[in-house]
């Protein structure tokens, strides 16, 4: 794996494996294990200002690739390739200045807010474990999602060292954050930030069936929605299917660079 320090020296790449090397050798555990719940209600609904203000959600570039760290909403999902690290970053700094403890319940991600709580479900053996995000990585295609020693285990991924999962946004962490009532956070934290209504077409049919399977098709497709746009134009009535859910006209041009859908386009929903 990649990792990314913000702290020490800035934007610089430091390279690993996929998982760890076996071993005699002992590793000190740093400090009493954290461990969250799977209950939504017992975190915050709303990042707080200090994580959304954090030096590690300004875009940053790895091997050419240029990431954008962007805010997320509690129930959102997505699904891809998870894999771990252990003993080759133990006891260094995570991106967002921890020591990183592979004994504890953390996980690195590309481009979630530091401290969101996400629920790790092992596709192949329905098992689950709730982990926080304090670094960056991993910087590999196929992969979403790194996650410490101790929650791969949970999970029964250690041997195979990469597994498929499922991961569920259901809330977000921060030492300084008070309890407070749900309507206070949601006036004093950033609001839901698909505020510039960017998506990208990726059908366009003159009959409404084509358009309906098309959207069942590709609906969720990387945690973005289809809907369906009824317009009249000059050659008539058209059924057009967009894929919305990007936070930003920039989100939508990297998305639709990945060349995932042939003669896609950003369109803006007024």
């Amino acid at each position: 794996m990649n990792k990314l320090s913000f702290f020490i020296i800035p934007f610089v790449l430091i390279l690993t494996t996929g998982c760890s090397t076996r071993g005699a050798r002992t590793y000190t555990n740093f400090g009493e294990t954290k461990t969250y719940s799977q209950d939504s209600s017992a975190h915050s609904s709303v990042i707080s200002k200090k994580d959304y203000k954090h030096p590690t959600m300004k875009p940053y570039v790895i091997r050419g690739i240029k990431y954008y760290p962007t805010v997320v909403n509690v129930g959102d999902e997505f699904s891809g390739n998870a894999s771990w690290y252990g003993p080759d970053f133990h006891g260094k700094l995570t991106s967002n200045g921890e020591t990183y403890n592979m004994y504890d319940m953390t996980a690195a991600h590309k481009t979630l807010p530091m401290n969101t709580i996400v629920k790790v479900t092992n596709k192949k053996n329905g098992l689950n474990t709730v982990v926080r995000i304090n670094d960056r990585g991993p910087f590999i295609a196929t992969r979403i999602i790194d996650l410490s020693n101790t929650a791969a285990r949970k999970i029964g991924m250690l041997n195979d060292g990469t597994a498929p999962v499922k991961i569920e946004i259901i809330g977000f962490h921060s030492k300084d954050q008070k309890k407070v009532p749900l309507n206070r956070e949601l006036k004093e934290s950033p609001q839901d930030q698909i505020v510039d209504g960017f998506a990208i077409q990726i059908a366009s049919f003159s009959r409404i069936e084509g358009a309906i399977f098309t959207q069942k098709k590709y609906d969720d497709t990387d945690g973005y929605k289809t809907i369906i746009k009824d317009m009249h134009t000059e050659n008539g009535r058209m059924f057009k299917v967009w894929l919305k859910g990007f936070r930003s006209e920039q989100e939508a041009r990297d998305y639709k660079s990945l060349g995932n859908f042939k003669d896609s386009f950003i369109v803006r929903e007024d």
